[in-house]
């Protein structure tokens, strides 16, 4: 399909479309927010029933959300030990195999190797299935963008010092330190400085400056990182090496892998026999300077964390978050990642799976990267630094009215899923902006502005009593998260490890305070922005990193 992801150069009827999708989700949270206190002066026992409504809506969420953090949870300790060296080499071997159960030759002991080995089998059926055989896993090669504009060379380094520990990979590897040319002086010293150390330990190092001011070009992120994949494109060529044997991975520059991760996502891309129609997706993790920050900001990308592990259980709805990989083929296919907008992790995800008329998708990998906490080295300033990311964040809003006209365009998607998509886009970001609202302080003026009409209704009288039992079963869900949040975290690097435990599970008594300061605050801001044509520029978050960090 020709449809050009962008709502820049419209005319007529499509910028109309286009400014008429954008104004939708700020306009349905904000019906809801001062529609609800509306109704509880004119009619509170309406209100008060929406109250409820409200509230068990919440609940549900809760319980859900719990059910599967732990599932997503248990999946990660079940996977820790997984040799995926070994696998990627029995897949190498599977179109001369011949047995008709693969991988049961695999040794497992207790459940969660059992698990991990089923799963293993499930995956090298359904490609026997398809006959989706996969390229040999030594003619795979990693492309890793690096983009940088402020980040120091702490966080460079810690970057590449991650890679450095995926050995047996290196040789196949390429990275492309994506460089702003606006970046200041010290800041390409130290990238200038970084390749001359690091060099000589992957296959290349290229640096590559992304020119300021291009046409058709915003100043964001995607830009650059599209900027450096061409010029890696280019490496590729020159060495005959075929698109489709890429995975490309766009890193934040604070992003730091495990020993293994590569191992895993190259074995992930063997084992999917779509490979060449998906984005793989890792687990982000906020750990590299978790015990560094104020309290308020953990509890904050603890939440980030848990609800990325959430989303994970659910590959049907998955979209690409933050850093990410996929095929440098369909990459390259759908046009690199939109050069003007914020949020172009979603937005690729978004612009594929228009390209290939729906037929593409994000697969889960069960592995964490670990990113920077925002530290901006105040207690306040970190907090307004907070806010300022988690608002663009909540910028992904930008995709809902390209989507909807996009799906518009496109005759070959389903109806239903074009449908559940522009849903779960649109309900997604409103419950992001008006629940937290309607349940912290909204929910709780029928009873303030009621009359004796209301304060006599049975409703008034029981409402306590629900909105009690209510709150006793978020309770429990909230103590479920506590508990698994000190099992996920990184150990304190102190003495007394047991009370920083009970500290840290103190510091979600300020859950409510944060959801709605910094979290529907900034996705309201986000959605009044959009809706009032006031978009929003890129901005950096303030990331810290000391030498012994």
């Amino acid at each position: 399909m020709n449809f050009v992801y962008s709502r820049q150069g419209l005319r007529g009827g499509e910028r109309v479309l286009q400014r008429f999708l954008e104004v939708i989700p700020g306009v349905m949270s904000w019906t809801l927010v001062i529609g609800f206190i509306v109704t509880a002066f004119w009619q509170p026992v309406i209100a008060s029933i929406f109250v409820i409504l409200f509230m068990l809506s919440w609940v549900m969420r809760l319980f859900y959300y719990l059910i599967f953090l732990m599932l997503s949870y248990a999946r990660l300790r079940y996977e820790k030990d997984t040799d995926w060296l070994s696998r990627m080499r029995e897949l190498d071997r599977l179109p001369d195999a011949a047995t008709e159960e693969p991988g049961r030759s695999s040794t497992a002991k207790g459940w969660g190797a059992r698990l991990s080995c089923w799963s293993y089998r499930q995956d090298l059926r359904e490609i026997r299935r398809r006959e989706a055989f996969p390229p040999p896993s030594s003619d795979i090669y990693h492309l890793v963008l690096i983009p940088v504009i402020k980040e120091s060379r702490e966080v460079i380094e810690g970057n590449l010092s991650g890679l450095l520990r995926n050995r047996d990979l290196l040789k196949r590897m390429v990275v492309a330190i994506a460089l702003e040319s606006r970046a200041p002086a010290e800041v390409k010293d130290a990238v200038r400085a970084l390749k001359r150390e690091y060099s000589g330990r992957f296959l290349d190092l290229l640096v590559v400056e992304h020119p300021d001011g291009l046409p058709g070009e915003a100043r964001v992120k995607g830009a650059n990182a599209s900027h450096a994949a061409k010029a890696a494109g280019e490496f590729f060529r020159a060495k005959s090496i075929p698109f489709e044997n890429v995975i490309v991975s766009c890193f934040d520059a604070d992003t730091v892998v495990g020993p293994d991760y590569f191992a895993c996502l190259t074995y992930t891309f063997m084992a999917c026999p779509d490979r060449y129609r998906a984005s793989f997706q890792p687990i982000p993790v906020y750990h590299n300077n978790i015990w560094k920050v104020p309290g308020f900001a953990r509890v904050v990308e603890t939440g980030s964390s848990f609800f990325q592990l959430v989303e994970m259980t659910n590959p049907e709805k998955l979209v690409t978050f933050s850093s990410h990989s996929m095929s440098f083929r369909a990459l390259v296919d759908v046009g690199y990642w939109p050069p003007d907008m914020i949020s172009d992790d979603s937005g690729i995800f978004w612009k594929a799976y228009l390209h290939f008329d729906g037929d593409y998708r994000v697969v889960p990998i069960p592995v964490t990267i670990s990113m920077d906490v925002v530290d901006a080295g105040s207690w306040w300033r970190t907090c307004l630094s907070l806010y300022k990311q988690k608002r663009r964040w909540a910028w992904g809003v930008e995709n809902f009215p390209l989507v909807l006209r996009g799906f518009l365009r496109n005759k070959k998607i389903p109806l239903y899923d074009k449908c559940r998509h522009a849903f779960k886009l649109l309900e997604g970001h409103v419950t992001w902006a008006a629940l937290p609202f309607l349940l912290t302080f909204v929910g709780w003026l029928p009873a303030i502005l009621s009359g004796r009409e209301f304060s006599n209704t049975v409703l008034y009288f029981h409402s306590g009593r629900v909105t009690q039992t209510i709150f006793s079963l978020s309770s429990l869900v909230v103590l479920g998260t506590v508990i698994l949040s000190t099992r996920l975290l990184p150990p304190k690097r102190k003495k007394f490890n047991l009370f920083w435990n009970v500290i840290h599970s103190l510091e979600w008594l300020l859950v409510p305070v944060i959801l709605l300061f910094l979290s529907a605050l900034p996705a309201l801001d986000a959605q009044t922005r959009l809706m009032s044509g006031r978009y929003m520029e890129f901005w950096v978050s303030d990331k810290r990193r000391s030498k012994t960090s």
